[in-house]
């Protein structure tokens, strides 16, 4: 019996990234148990012993999808060896939906691009409480010590180029490749006056004005 309280005193530790504050998976956690502890992550949202976790609730997951965002995050992480990435939601929202505007193939096309091409598992949960459930799980088996040497992957000079771009409002990455594919560098573009932007790229170009204004 005192053998059996002491096993159950164990609590798994699962770093989270500060970020992931605002939703309830860090509490449930909690509630289960876990050892959380905040941190700044370069790479995936929870470290669990030597694995790296990246959620994403279905509409997050769709956005990121969309904008090459989970291209990146993928990659990331390669770094480490063992990884998941965990699609919540599936109690409020399809993964696809033959009423959307995103074509149902695509999202199927690009699940099996995460399992096939970056040999990442996926794990599809009812909701946030689910999530922690499968964590806690995990944790509770994991026997290493979470590993946080993985690092962001450094942008080239025209990704750089791309992301300052794509911080103004409106515009995304197909009009900020547009853009540097025509006229190479940001002092260029940022020069250019507002209307011949126009003539590039439509009503987005207005957003530029800014940087013309004294202040």
């Amino acid at each position: 019996m005192k053998q059996f309280f002491k096993k159950n005193l164990h609590r798994p530790k699962i770093i989270v990234d500060y970020r992931e504050k605002n939703s309830d998976v860090p509490f449930e956690l909690l509630s289960l148990g876990c050892e959380v502890e905040f941190r700044e992550l370069k790479v995936a949202d929870f470290i669990i012993g030597s694995i790296a976790v990246e959620r994403k609730t279905i509409s997050d997951f769709i956005s990121s999808m969309l904008n090459k965002r989970l291209i990146r995050q993928l990659q990331e992480l390669q770094q480490y060896k063992k990884k998941l990435l965990i699609i919540e939601g599936t109690d409020e929202q399809e993964v696809y939906n033959e009423d959307s505007n995103l074509h149902p193939n695509s999202v199927r096309g690009f699940l099996l691009t995460i399992l096939l091409n970056y040999k990442i598992p996926i794990l599809f949960t009812k909701n946030s409480k689910d999530s922690a459930k499968f964590m806690n799980l995990i944790a509770r088996k994991e026997k290493h010590e979470p590993s946080l040497n993985a690092k962001k992957k450094a942008r080239n000079k025209k990704e750089q180029m791309q992301y300052i771009l794509e911080s103004f409002p409106g515009i995304g990455p197909k009009t900020a490749k547009k853009l540097l594919g025509k006229f190479k560098t940001l002092k260029e573009i940022f020069n250019l006056p507002v209307e011949k932007l126009k003539n590039e790229i439509g009503k987005k170009a207005e957003i530029f004005s800014i940087l013309k204004e004294s202040f």
